[in-house]
């Protein structure tokens, strides 16, 4: 019989890979729910200092004994059967929990579950979403896959019946959860170590959206032929939004800004709900803000005041997100990780004042690099300079077959100006030596480059933003 989280209360759970983004959170969250929170992870991070500030023992490194005294194990999908603490875990008879699986039996005791997926823009719309679910007084509790400003981190404990979280296509874990209302942002390729191919994708997708009851909502980015398709297979209410003429909620008389921020008019058949003036740039930050209209309007709050909280949406962490000026260098950090959501981030840093973009990107992955190699290849057009750390391994073993040298001939083919700097040392050298005041970098990756900018801003001359 398969252990529910409800019959832990007060007990003792041991999170391995507490560091993560979901991880964190839900540590957290369970924390505040009165359950005995202990954890580990390979390294140290901001995450397992503030975890530990709130009073959770976490273990730098994974070791038998970390497991000691626990009466469940939580781990992610990225941690092997082979960890020494899961090995541990069933020799002592403790029953282990997946991420996914604990994040689901949390959701399902709601009666309205929100669950917010797409290939890319999970994290920014559902930070979107949650803001305005707070600050119209709705209490909701929330789970995203990386932090708010707003809300003070990923997760937020409320006396509401909502619940709002990310739904992550990573392993399928999405098909875990219990969600009454399924937002579809988009449908692309990604996590193909997992997926056969993009059809495989849809797939699940579709096997996500039908996990909603009849009398529940799917919400999706109806421009996207794949979305479409996938509504189109189901039972429950279906609503879509874009800006195709087909779509049922619309973004009408669209105007960007010199910095790329979009105002425009949202309409539901026709008829107007709201006009907005989004504080974050990009196309795909209005179509994030279009999907949480939708997802506001469905749950019956008022258009006015949603329209009014948009607007005040500065961003999540990671998301395009100015973390300082060195050198007279701006330093920018977005999380982005496939082509789309990097082309998106530099075509955005494109638009800041700037003289010259330098573009700083740690892949993620052998297998992710591998298979969207030419997407990469393709991605960095609009920067000037480029710069390329090795491969981020992340929950993988080097192949082989697969390695930053090979990306550099395909780009400079293309007439990228593109440099290889093996570690965050070598890249921080490298821009030092040539980047000149007024200069814009962004670094781009959802490993640990994020880290970069903090080491930058360590060492060099740090003015106030």
């Amino acid at each position: 019989m398969r252990a529910h989280i409800r019959d832990y209360v007060g007990k003792h759970v041991h999170f391995v890979g507490i560091g993560g983004c979901s991880m964190s959170g839900l540590a957290g969250l369970l924390l505040q729910k009165g359950y005995i929170v202990t954890g580990s992870d390979r390294d140290a991070s901001h995450k397992t200092e503030a975890l530990m500030q709130k009073g959770i023992p976490v273990a730098i490194g994974h070791r038998a004994e970390n497991v000691a005294g626990a009466d469940l194990l939580v781990y992610t999908a990225a941690i092997a059967e082979d960890n020494p603490e899961r090995v541990e875990a069933r020799r002592l008879g403790i029953p282990e929990m997946e991420r996914a699986v604990l994040l689901g039996q949390l959701m399902e005791t709601y009666p309205a579950a929100i669950g917010i997926s797409g290939t890319h823009g999970k994290t920014s719309t559902t930070s979107m979403l949650a803001q305005v679910f707070v600050e119209c007084g709705m209490e909701p509790t929330v789970h995203i896959g990386g932090e708010l400003p707003a809300l003070g981190g990923s997760t937020l404990l409320g006396n509401g019946d909502t619940f709002i979280a990310e739904a992550c296509e990573f392993n399928a874990s999405f098909l875990q959860l219990h969600p009454t209302l399924a937002m579809i942002l988009n449908i692309d390729e990604d996590h193909l170590d997992f997926y056969r191919d993009i059809d495989h994708i849809e797939q699940a997708f579709l096997e996500y959206a039908r996990l909603v009851p009849e009398e529940g909502w799917c919400l999706g980015w109806g421009d996207d032929a794949r979305v479409r398709r996938v509504l189109g297979q189901l039972s429950c209410h279906t609503r879509t939004y874009g800006l195709e003429p087909f779509n049922e909620l619309r973004a009408e008389q669209i105007q960007y800004d010199e910095l790329g921020r979009a105002y425009f008019v949202a309409t539901l058949f026709g008829h107007p709900l709201c006009e907005v003036q989004l504080a974050v740039p990009g196309e795909h930050n209005l179509l994030n803000a279009l999907a949480v209209i939708g997802a506001a309007e469905i749950s019956c709050l008022p258009m006015q005041r949603v329209a009014e909280i948009l607007g005040r949406f500065t961003g999540a962490h990671r998301r395009f997100e100015l973390t300082g000026i060195v050198d007279g260098v701006k330093l920018y950090n977005d999380y982005g990780h496939n082509p789309t959501e990097m082309k998106n981030a530099i075509h955005i840093a494109k638009l800041q004042p700037h003289k010259t973009l330098w573009a700083v990107w740690q892949p993620h992955t052998y297998s992710r690099t591998k298979t969207l190699f030419d997407g990469f290849v393709k991605t960095f057009d609009e920067a000037d300079r480029v710069v390329i750390t090795d491969i981020y391994g992340a929950r993988e073993k080097d192949p082989g077959d697969i390695s930053t040298p090979m990306l550099l001939e395909p780009m400079r083919k293309r007439g990228i100006q593109v440099v290889h700097t093996p570690t965050f040392d070598d890249a921080e050298a490298y821009l030092r030596a040539h980047w000149q005041p007024g200069d814009l970098m962004i670094t781009l990756g959802c490993g640990n480059i994020d880290l970069l900018n903090e080491q930058m801003q360590a060492h060099g001359d740090t003015q106030k933003m």
